[in-house]
């Protein structure tokens, strides 16, 4: 849901800091963050999608962006993803979720804008939840999901997979899967499954409370656009706008996306 798309050396984004937040089981998450200037919006988190990094495409311009228009932005790595410490295979949809909450709560002050790309999106959905719970809704002021694959580890995943992966994956606990963003396969494995299915948000309304904005490519192969309509008749309860990519692919990095993105990110907010 997603996958490696770092296009710049971790060099060139300059060191980043490093952090142990709850619900990292004491692992050390790698982290950059440029500090607003003054205040001119709510500042910006970047949600990274399965097996992707704080340096992708989308991730490295809307540092720059912020950059340029004084805004407050965090991006991380989850665990067992790019700079950070711990095994990818170790990883769970719960866990990276409190590492993202508690990276928030931690490393941002005021008004959030949750970018959450792919993976990212679901994350993104469970973050708003788990603030609702702790009385913080204050703390968001939107979400700009891309692509956002909720629930992927049974809808777009479990359910599609060959009788022979599930097999596999029940016998010996995980199962390599083919990518197209990759020359490795990533182990897909039964504890990622089996806790996903404690996150599911589609057997009930999902809220946010606050504004969304959803990006979704027509082409997407990974996460296909009818997912993304389901996401809006389940946000019943909050203002949803969706814009529908016709030519667009699973990571809208090209120009005209990133515009987008850029774009629905400045109207929030």
């Amino acid at each position: 849901m997603d996958g490696p798309q770092s296009q710049t050396p971790a060099e060139a984004a300059g060191p980043p800091g490093f952090f142990a937040p709850g619900g990292s089981d004491g692992l050390q998450l790698a982290w950059r963050r440029v500090d607003a200037k003054e205040f001119a919006g709510a500042g910006i988190v970047w949600l990274g999608g399965f097996k992707s990094d704080m340096l992708s495409t989308k991730a490295e311009c809307i540092g720059q962006w912020a950059k340029e228009n004084g805004r407050a932005f965090l991006r991380f790595d989850y665990s067992g993803h790019g700079e950070s410490a711990g095994r990818f295979e170790d990883g769970t949809i719960g866990c990276w979720t409190d590492q993202s909450l508690a990276m928030i709560r931690a490393l941002t002050a005021g008004p959030q804008i949750l970018v959450g790309s792919s993976m990212g999106g679901w994350i993104a959905l469970l973050v708003a939840r788990a603030l609702m719970e702790l009385g913080e809704t204050n703390r968001l002021a939107g979400l700009v999901l891309i692509a956002p694959a909720v629930d992927f580890t049974e809808e777009l995943m479990w359910q599609k997979l060959p009788a022979s992966a599930r097999s596999e994956i029940e016998t010996n606990g995980f199962w390599l899967r083919p990518t197209q963003y990759a020359p490795e396969p990533y182990p897909i494995t039964r504890t990622l499954i089996v806790e996903g299915r404690k996150h599911l948000l589609f057997g009930d309304t999902i809220r946010s409370h606050c504004p969304v904005h959803i990006l979704q490519g027509m082409e997407d192969p990974d996460v296909p656009w009818g997912h993304a309509l389901k996401l809006v008749e389940h946000l019943a309860g909050d203002p949803v706008a969706l814009t529908l990519i016709k030519d667009g692919d699973h990571r809208l990095s090209r120009n005209q996306d990133i515009a987008r993105l850029l774009t629905a990110i400045s109207e929030i907010v």
